[in-house]
């Protein structure tokens, strides 16, 4: 008999109560040191204090109006946006996946609106990971999301990670747009080198294409800059952010300059729930924090902390794991034994953390952790691999 809830996930049997910072405490009671975050969601950690007391203010004042009536708020954490990035303006939504669905229809709308409808299809990147829609899916082309789903829809051309070559070959004249994470979090925690989104930027220039990333799980500090792109030195001409826009509220937002967003006028793009003043009093409180003098700096020194602890396990535990991938606080830890054991034997011990592709488990703490954080992840880590090293060598023996 099938649940009451839709079996599409396969759950771990653990239920959690409260959240309080980097840790998570279930219904028994027991606290767990919380380094998946919601999947890169809670960029503040846990109830933070100044998110907590802004969705607590509005919600006395007002939930929903629609956008049909202004929201001075979503006016206010858009002009906010497009002075912190390189977004002239931005579209706000309920989701990462819906600002994706966004982006890709503003990639389209852009050359139709230029003279030029027959570019519409856009060159994505193996590995990838855009959402579940049945667009997002057909873009990722992976068989594991794809398969029951056909037929599948049309416009995207897929290419080798990291491969130019491939890239250039696959350009025609109905290329509109290139499109890449600068981190696949879910295709293995695989970070693009800068010199690769550089010449991405070159190649768009070339040949009048768009250049539109997906920052759903790099945006918002994940990467020690508020977007990873920074890192390069380049700019999108759109961009779809999510996860850490929130702390933990479900929205989404698509960024773009005035010139890829020429098509989008009254009419051509909507929602319903994006951008209500409840989402966007958050989404305020999230910047605030975010954009105080010295938060990403932090950010930036205790992700360089917890990289160099990291590496020094991989080399001590060399038979359990093989190596340290990503940027800032989105790291993974490529296993030799497959990752969902691993993860079980981490929550055992009381830490959380989240499975990638390639083998990886992921490492997505709160960007509020610090020394204790990292000194308490490391000691669990240790103990699991040397566990692990301890078995393997028993079995050697015998």
């Amino acid at each position: 008999m099938i649940p009451a809830v839709m079996p599409t996930y396969a759950r771990a049997d653990v239920a959690f109560e409260r959240g309080e910072g980097a840790y998570l405490f279930d219904t028994d009671g027991r606290r767990y040191l919380d380094f998946a975050a919601g999947i890169a969601v809670m960029s503040l950690g846990h109830c933070h204090p100044h998110v907590v007391r802004a969705l607590k203010d509005q919600g006395s004042k007002l939930w929903h109006t629609s956008n049909l009536f202004r929201i001075p708020e979503q006016e206010k954490l858009a002009r906010r946006l497009v002075e912190a990035t390189f977004a002239d303006t931005v579209f706000f939504s309920n989701s990462g996946v819906e600002a994706w669905e966004g982006a890709t229809k503003l990639v389209r709308k852009y050359h139709y609106a230029t003279g030029n409808p027959k570019r519409w299809r856009i060159i994505t990147a193996s590995g990838a990971f855009h959402g579940r829609t049945l667009a997002a899916i057909a873009a990722a082309k992976s068989e594991k999301l794809t398969k029951g789903f056909g037929p599948i829809v049309d416009g995207f051309d897929q290419v080798a990670w990291g491969n130019l070559n491939e890239l250039r070959a696959a350009i025609t004249d109905e290329t509109a747009a290139i499109h890449v994470e600068p981190i696949q979090g879910e295709g293995g925690v695989r970070a693009a080198s800068l010199d690769y989104l550089r010449e991405l930027r070159r190649v768009c220039d070339e040949f009048g294409l768009l250049l539109f990333l997906d920052e759903i799980q790099t945006g918002y500090g994940r990467t020690g800059k508020l977007f990873a792109h920074e890192w390069a030195g380049v700019t999108p001409d759109v961009m779809c952010v999510a996860k850490g826009i929130g702390s933990g509220f479900p929205m989404g937002a698509f960024l773009a300059t005035e010139k890829a967003a020429i098509g989008m006028t009254a009419g051509a793009h909507g929602t319903t729930y994006g951008g209500n003043p409840l989402a966007m009093a958050v989404g305020n409180a999230v910047l605030d924090v975010m954009l105080e003098p010295g938060f990403l700096p932090r950010v930036r020194k205790t992700a360089g902390a917890l990289w160099d602890r990291l590496s020094a396990l991989v080399s001590r535990h060399g038979a359990v794991v093989e190596e340290v991938r990503g940027a800032g606080l989105l790291l993974g830890l490529k296993c030799v034994h497959p990752n969902t054991e691993i993860i079980d034997d981490l929550r055992a011990e009381g830490m959380i953390v989240a499975p990638a592709g390639e083998n990886v488990i992921r490492l997505l703490p709160s960007l509020i952790i610090g020394e204790a954080e990292i000194e308490e992840a490391i000691t669990i880590l240790d103990r699991v691999f040397t566990r692990r090293t301890a078995g393997e060598q028993q079995a050697k023996a015998v």
